[in-house]
C-alpha cells in the first residue's frame, strides 16, 4: 500500500465547545508547536480532506486550561458565535509548518507503512493515525484482515520511515484481534 498523499493542510487542533458566554472555545491541541495559537496565528476551520470550503480564522487570544487551551478568534464575540465551531479542526497551510528534527515525522507519513513485530514478522499496516488525548492512535489493518488499535508512544512504538515500516513491540494481546 502506498503512503498516504502529501496534505496541503496540516490539522493542528480539534474545537472541543464553547467555554462561557465571550466566545471562547475549549480546543484540543494536535501539534507541538504551541505558537500555532498566538494572537494573529490565521488557522482555517473545517476538515481539510473534505470538498466543503474552509472557514478561516485569526486567533485573537489565547491560554492554557491545564493542557486543553482557551482561545478566541477575531469576529467570534459570544457563545452563539462560537458554537458553530464546536467538533471542528483547525489547520494550516503545509508550508507553514515547522522543519522537522532528524527523529520525528508527520502523522500522514506513517499512513501506509507496514508494521513488524521485533521479531521481524510483518503483521499488517497502518490505515490510520487517530488523534488522541494522551497520544494518537495507529489503527493497524492487520495481515488476516482485522483491524486494532495500537498507542503511538515510543515504548511500543518505533518508526523507521526510511525502510518503509514501523516496528511494534507485541505485547500480548495488542495485534491480536479481539
Amino acid at each position: 500500500m502506498p503512503a498516504a498523499a502529501v496534505p496541503d493542510r496540516l490539522v493542528v487542533g480539534r474545537v472541543i465547545r464553547p467555554h462561557g458566554v465571550k466566545g471562547e472555545v475549549v480546543v484540543q491541541p494536535l501539534t507541538d508547536a504551541p505558537d500555532r495559537f498566538t494572537a494573529g496565528t490565521e488557522l482555517a476551520l473545517g476538515d481539510p480532506e473534505q470538498a466543503e470550503p474552509l472557514r478561516p480564522l485569526v486567533v485573537a487570544a489565547a491560554r492554557d486550561d491545564r493542557g486543553w487551551l482557551l482561545v478566541s478568534f477575531d469576529g467570534v464575540a459570544d457563545r452563539d458565535a462560537a458554537e458553530p465551531l464546536r467538533g471542528g479542526l483547525l489547520s494550516i497551510p503545509r508550508e507553514a509548518a515547522r522543519p522537522l528534527a532528524a527523529d520525528e515525522f508527520w502523522s500522514h507519513q506513517l499512513v501506509g507503512l507496514a508494521v513488524f513485530d521485533r521479531e521481524g514478522t510483518r503483521r499488517g499496516v497502518v490505515d490510520e493515525v487517530m488523534p488522541g488525548t494522551a497520544h494518537d492512535l495507529l489503527s493497524v489493518r492487520l495481515d488476516g484482515g482485522a483491524s486494532v488499535l495500537v498507542p503511538a508512544v515510543a515504548a511500543l512504538v518505533t518508526v523507521e520511515l526510511d525502510a518503509g515500516r514501523l516496528v511494534v513491540d507485541a505485547v500480548p494481546g495488542l495485534l491480536d484481534p479481539a
